[in-house]
């Protein structure tokens, strides 16, 4: 229970967002469709979930982001809003047909596919990835199909039965398979719990190990208080990996549960570090404040 004072320093800190943080969410048509097509067939979204803000955008530029298993998480990460701290919901059986329904109806050209950690689940969840992306490949061939998984590491599980994992979705090429470190390696206890740096990484390099044909990507979210030089070492041990994309985007804080905000990056600093990530080798860079994982991923 929060007292009066903490909700007036949290109304104060939101009123106070930097002016480059402030954007329409997009029209309540581009919202409302979307939104009416995903609640009948009681699927979820990260843009919907995550309470994206670029998601009217992305949506009036036939992309979006689909949760799959559930909007609960088994994690606790410090900086996420999905939903946490509870049994995940049973899996649904159609959910992999009821997501390939909505591509149909919306159109969607380019569509990401996400999960909360499951590590409830034998597999991780990585057949629900596998059966998701063949059912939209039943109705819609020309879509493109990019994954964004969780590590696929339950915590007893030995190495092996991770890379089985992830080899799994491997083998059915997707378009791109990205996997967040979300924050610089010090950060990492703090903001990802129950996740590691290097096992993060080593997700990505089995990636390419696997099939170098298939791009991969992460991203960070800017604002726990890491530095210029921990974030370029950050990408210096991504592009090791040869990953192969990036996006950089400011961590807004979503209540008073969640971690606070040490720093607001400015838009120039952004542009700065994006060129950098250039510099470095990424062939695909999004970096400015309201950027997300999924952001432009069409493109």
């Amino acid at each position: 229970m929060h007292s009066p004072t903490d909700l007036a320093n949290w109304r104060a800190e939101v009123q106070a967002l930097p002016s480059w943080l402030r954007r329409s969410i997009g029209t309540a048509s581009e919202l409302s469709t979307v939104q009416q097509i995903v609640k009948q067939r009681q699927i979820h979204t990260i843009c919907e979930e995550g309470r994206c803000p670029n998601r009217g955008e992305c949506y009036s530029q036939k992309t979006a982001s689909f949760l799959l298993m559930g909007p609960t998480c088994t994690r606790s990460c410090g900086f996420c809003q999905v939903d946490k701290g509870h049994a995940p919901m049973p899996l649904d059986p159609q959910e992999p047909q009821k997501v390939a329904e909505a591509v149909a109806l919306l159109g969607l050209q380019y569509v990401v596919l996400t999960a909360v950690a499951r590590d409830d689940l034998e597999d991780g969840g990585a057949g629900y990835f596998v059966a998701t992306i063949a059912a939209i490949r039943a109705v819609n061939p020309q879509t493109q199909v990019e994954v964004l998984t969780p590590d696929f590491w339950s915590g007893k599980d030995a190495r092996q039965q991770q890379q089985q994992r992830i080899a799994t979705v491997v083998g059915v090429k997707p378009a791109c398979y990205n996997h967040n470190v979300e924050t610089v390696a010090r950060l990492q206890d703090r903001v990802r719990r129950g996740a590691k740096y290097q096992r993060s990484l080593d997700v990505l390099g089995y990636v390419k190990e696997l099939d170098r044909s298939i791009p991969t990507k992460s991203g960070l979210m800017l604002g726990h208080g890491e530095t210029e030089a921990e974030i370029i070492e950050t990408l210096q041990d991504l592009r090791s990996i040869d990953c192969d994309r990036v996006t950089l985007g400011q961590y807004m804080r979503p209540s008073l549960e969640h971690l606070p905000v040490v720093k607001y990056w400015t838009p120039a600093e952004f542009d700065r570090l994006g060129e950098i990530a250039r510099e470095l080798g990424f062939n695909h860079v999004r970096s400015a404040p309201l950027v997300r994982s999924s952001y432009h991923a069409g493109e």
